[in-house]
């Protein structure tokens, strides 16, 4: 990479990364960080280019969404008293916004911004992989439980004194 950009923590971009509307997005006021503009200027170049912009490239956020981003992500308080509700972009709104920005560090940070939305759908796949193994597991000892109740129970009957008939030890004559 060249330019001013230095070399971003891949975990800062993840913590960005927010799920609403069950779609990983990152709200225009962290893009906008990221690329070293201001939330304003980069708002204007995406309306500018509205038409690069399709609904599943970014919408934005309700009332609602945004007070419960304000809550849960300290990264964003400053956005409680915002009059604006913030645009999300998905992963190909955040590359697209890099694109009309057309400043050598939104090009090169983009790089990151796609690598962390990469990594977190690999690991949602490791998840989804895990949860199978170990729903598939649970399914297979199901009936472990009980088989080992009777094992035990029987090493305990084996264990356990004959209360019965008194037993004789040594030689002894018959009877």
């Amino acid at each position: 990479m060249k330019g001013d950009s230095a070399v971003i923590p891949m975990e800062r971009i993840e913590r960005m990364i927010l799920l609403i509307r069950g779609q990983k997005v990152m709200l225009d006021s962290d893009l906008a960080d990221l690329y070293g503009v201001r939330t304003k200027r980069l708002n204007e170049q995406v309306k500018r280019n509205a038409h690069r912009f399709p609904a599943d490239f970014m919408f934005q956020l309700t009332a609602e969404e945004k007070s419960e981003v304000v809550a849960n992500c300290d990264h964003l308080r400053g956005l409680r008293f915002s009059p604006t509700k913030p645009y999300a972009f998905t992963e190909h709104g955040a590359l697209m916004v890099a694109s009309v920005l057309n400043s050598p560090r939104a090009v090169d940070t983009s790089v990151f911004v796609i690598r962390a939305f990469v990594r977190l759908r690999q690991l949602v796949v490791t998840h989804r992989e895990l949860a199978r193994k170990i729903e598939e597991l649970d399914r297979r000892s199901r009936g472990h439980d009980v088989q080992i109740r009777a094992l035990v129970d029987a090493i305990r009957r084996l264990m356990a004194p004959d209360v019965g008939k008194p037993k004789r030890i040594g030689f002894g004559a018959e009877n």
